[in-house]
């Protein structure tokens, strides 16, 4: 039984992957997280990235402000690729898909949160004053949902 569980893993973890990568990114300004350097998001004060360096990755554009933030990126992108495709990680905890202020964020447990905090919505305090662990397992469930949707209706 153990054997036919892993066979069947092994012969649908491509199509999961491959289905994985179809998700709905937020490229609103042409680029992930507006264009913003997302390797400096880890570092003290996210930078806006430059066309000069770019690259794409899940087929999303991805700009960064230097040289070596762009090697630093290609060594391990996984790490660095906002969480819930970039959109709003307050609104994903409640369902809802929305446009994010690139300079609102949070790092937690190694992971980049984008919010978004223009005039009035204050997302990115909500986040916190809500609990943002219990928030992160609803928009992780959410994503997951939102992704098993998107893959199901593109068969």
């Amino acid at each position: 039984m153990k054997k036919q569980i892993l066979g069947f893993l092994l012969m649908t973890l491509p199509f999961l992957i491959v289905s994985a990568q179809k998700v709905e990114f937020n490229t609103t300004k042409g680029a992930i997280a507006h264009g913003y350097d997302v390797v400096s998001y880890f570092g003290k004060n996210p930078v806006k990235g430059k066309h000069l360096y770019s690259t794409e990755y899940l087929q999303q554009k991805f700009l960064f402000s230097s040289q070596e933030n762009l090697k630093i990126f290609k060594n391990n992108p996984s790490k660095f690729v906002p969480q819930y495709g970039g959109w709003c990680s307050y609104e994903m905890a409640h369902n809802d898909k929305t446009d994010i202020d690139p300079k609102s964020y949070e790092i937690k447990n190694g992971k980049l949160y984008l919010f978004q905090d223009y005039v009035g919505t204050k997302n990115r305090r909500k986040w916190v004053s809500e609990g943002s662990d219990k928030l992160i397992k609803k928009a992780d469930y959410n994503w997951a949902q939102q992704t098993y949707k998107k893959r199901t209706t593109r068969r």
